[in-house]
Order: structure tokens, then C-alpha cells, then sequence
């Protein structure tokens, strides 16, 4: 059986987990901080604080952003539910629009369509890895009529002015928008390191900020260190100190902070990276476009345009003319084959959840059309070539065993 996105462990990375284990000290602490920092500098980014999910991250920042009941934040139908989940829990509406037809990411044209006076967050996703049009997106919400249709509710909103845009980058991790890293593009990006994700720490994320003048982000940093810890103003780590027992709970906060567990294996992974980790990635997609390249049926997905390229994330193929009633027969005959392959993702709209209160895939003709075709093949740092020939060989036969 050939498993669909296994994380890479090996004796690095149990060794690094067994240093913590024998420290006496597993939770927030050394290891994390440390992690924080590799991550500003390799992004880019003015700050940044590790969280135990992209979920908690994303979500922490619409609340420190102050968003709520009323409101608004536009995002792409084509994405996870996690997306569009935290703006829920916050009291506002996720404002779907469609994607382009090309690389799953969100139509800068939509987005322009759907701004009102409510829009308070712009949350593009990069799918798959390849980064979205963060310059068009970042001129908009900067344009003369956008800026003067915004409504400051709160104190950050007056501050900075004009609708935050707050990227879901929970796959692109390592990928490249215009000279740098993804990380510093946009007023915040959030990272996921899940098990699946390029670079894990079995569960966890990251926020890096990049808010301009008069904001502090080392401020804001320290700030969210606290939101995140329940509110309290010392972490767990401080209190150890001789005599430094006491504390204050400034605000009801949340419990999403990083443990040093698992900041232990993101460093080792970022360690390697670069060196290691994208660059078999990498081939692994280009050997899938080599084999099947040749075959009418194939759309390949892009993995670069210009001034980005992905962090080879997902292999999202699409079979051209095929319904999603066949596309789920692929899979099955896939299946039996022994390979595991996968969709991303169900669209938003068609999850009962979001049916519920009114939102209608046909509403979104290309987020479907995209989600019908879609197949995503198995890309990880172990996974050889004669195994993604396997791969291939269980589509090509599954898809003629179809299509005939």
C-alpha cells in the first residue's frame, strides 16, 4: 500500500523529542522561543508566535482584530472548512466568492466584487502550496474608495485603517512571493505544521506578523503570548522562578500555545528544509508532469507563476471532462490498486454545516468544476520515483477503466 502524505521520522527527530522528554521540561518554553525566532528569520517576518494549531492562529487574529457579530471577511469558496469555521465562532459571516479557474487560489476580481462596508478581513488561502496574488490583493484594500468605505470598529481597525489581510497559508510554507519567502507578504500569515503538512510538528502553527507603522509587532507579539495562555500574564516558564509564583488573569484568554514537544520536531524539520525536504518534494512533482503530461486527460496543476512558486504541497490533478460521479470511480479503482490518493477539498458550500444556513454551490461554478476533477496524488520526502511510477500507472489504468 502506498500511503497518501506519512510524515518524515526518523532518528533526528526522535532524538530531538527524546532531549525534551529528558529535560524535565515538555510545555512552552526554550524550544518553542527558539522555534519563533528560526521562523521570523527564515519568513522574513517582523514577529512571530507558534500556536497549536493554523486553526488557533487564524482565529486569534480576527478576534485581536475585533471582529464580531455584523461583520464580514471574504474568502474563498475552495478551501477547508477551518476557514471559514473561525469566523463563524467569532459571530461573522464568511463572505464565499469563486476561485480562478486555473490554480484553485481566489479571484482578486471577486474579492473586489464582494467588498462592503461590513468587510472587515480579506483571508485568501494559498491551496496546494502556490502563494496568491498577494500584490493585487494588498493594493486593493489600500485603494482610495476601498480605505474610505471601511468601518473602524475598534481600536486596531482605527489603527490600522483599512480591511486586514490575513492570509491562510497553511500550505505554503517555504514557498516564494516575489524575492522572499511566504511569511511577509500580506498584514499576517498563518501556517499550519499538521502531520500532513510539508514541514510538521504532529500538530501546531504559527502567526508571522508583518502589521506596518504604528503598529509594534513585537508588542502585538507579546500581547498575543498572553491571549493565547488563558489571558495570564506569565507563562508557565516564568512562574518557575524562585519567589515568581504569582500571576493575573488580564483578560479571558485561550489555550493555544505550542509545547516544546513540539517545537523540538519543527526545528528539526526546518533544519533540512530547504536542503532536503523541498527539494525532493520538488522532483516528486515534476516526475508526476513528466509521466503524465502525455495523456489528453491530464490538467496538471501549476506550480508557478510569475514572482511565485509553490512549496510543492499538494499534486492536485484534474481530469478534463469527467463528472464528479466518475472522478469518484477513479478514486475507487485507484483504491483497489492499493494507492492512496485524496481530494482537496470539498467546497465549502456543499458541507451540511454551510447548507445549512444558505450558502449554495451553484453559486460557485468554478470552485465546483475545479472540486469535481480534482485528484491529489501522494507527495512525501520518502515516497521514490518508482513508487510515484507506481502511482501513475493505477491513475492511467483507473481513469481508461472509466473513461471506456
Amino acid at each position: 500500500m502506498i500511503p497518501f502524505s506519512p510524515p518524515r521520522i526518523d532518528e533526528k527527530t526522535i532524538e530531538a523529542v527524546k532531549e525534551v522528554l529528558l529535560s524535565g521540561w515538555i510545555t512552552t518554553g526554550p524550544k518553542t522561543k527558539l522555534f519563533e525566532k528560526k521562523i521570523s528569520a527564515y519568513c522574513g517576518s517582523k514577529a512571530t508566535i507558534c500556536l497549536n494549531s493554523g486553526t488557533a492562529g487564524l482565529e486569534i487574529m480576527l478576534r485581536w482584530y475585533g471582529v464580531k457579530a455584523g461583520d464580514e471577511v471574504i474568502i474563498p469558496a475552495y478551501t477547508y472548512s477551518a476557514t471559514a469555521n473561525v469566523i463563524m465562532h467569532c459571530g461573522a459571516k464568511p463572505v464565499m466568492v469563486d476561485v480562478n479557474p486555473d490554480d484553485f487560489n481566489i479571484s482578486v476580481e471577486n474579492i473586489r466584487k464582494a467588498i462592503t462596508a461590513k468587510t472587515k478581513v480579506i483571508m485568501p488561502v494559498d491551496i496546494g502550496g502556490l502563494p496568491t496574488n498577494y500584490e493585487s490583493i494588498m493594493a486593493l484594500v489600500k485603494e482610495e474608495s476601498i480605505v474610505s468605505l471601511f468601518e473602524k470598529n475598534s481600536v486596531n481597525q482605527e489603527k490600522l485603517g483599512r480591511i486586514m489581510v490575513l492570509c491562510d497559508s497553511a500550505h505554503s510554507f517555504g514557498a516564494i512571493s516575489g524575492e522572499g519567502k511566504v511569511g511577509s507578504q500580506v498584514d499576517a500569515h498563518v501556517f499550519s505544521f499538521h502531520a500532513v503538512k510539508n514541514l510538521t510538528t504532529a500538530e501546531g502553527g504559527a502567526v508571522t506578523l508583518n502589521l506596518p507603522e504604528p503598529f509594534n509587532n513585537e508588542e502585538i507579539y507579546k500581547y498575543l503570548c498572553v491571549l493565547t495562555l488563558h489571558g495570564q500574564n506569565k507563562d508557565a516558564l516564568s512562574k518557575t522562578q524562585p519567589g515568581a509564583w504569582r500571576y493575573d488573569i488580564i483578560e479571558p484568554g485561550y489555550k493555544y500555545n505550542m509545547m516544546d514537544l513540539q517545537a523540538a520536531i519543527g526545528l528539526v524539520e526546518l533544519e533540512r528544509y530547504d536542503s532536503e525536504t523541498l527539494i525532493r518534494r520538488k522532483e516528486i512533482c515534476g516526475v508526476y508532469s513528466d509521466l503524465l503530461g502525455k495523456y489528453s486527460w491530464a490538467q496538471l496543476p501549476i506550480f508557478k507563476r510569475e514572482n511565485a512558486e509553490s512549496c510543492y504541497h499538494l499534486y492536485m490533478l484534474r481530469i478534463k471532462g469527467v463528472t464528479e460521479e466518475q472522478r469518484d470511480k477513479i478514486i475507487q479503482e485507484i483504491s483497489i490498486k492499493e494507492v492512496s490518493v485524496n481530494v482537496h477539498f470539498i467546497p465549502l458550500s456543499m458541507l451540511t454545516a454551510y447548507k445549512n444556513v444558505g450558502y449554495d454551490i451553484k453559486n460557485y461554478p468554478i470552485t465546483y468544476d475545479n472540486y469535481s476533477r480534482e485528484i491529489s496524488l501522494p507527495v512525501y520526502f520518502n515516497l521514490t520515483n518508482e513508487q510515484v511510477k507506481i502511482v501513475v500507472d493505477a491513475i492511467v489504468s483507473s481513469v481508461e477503466k472509466v473513461l471506456n
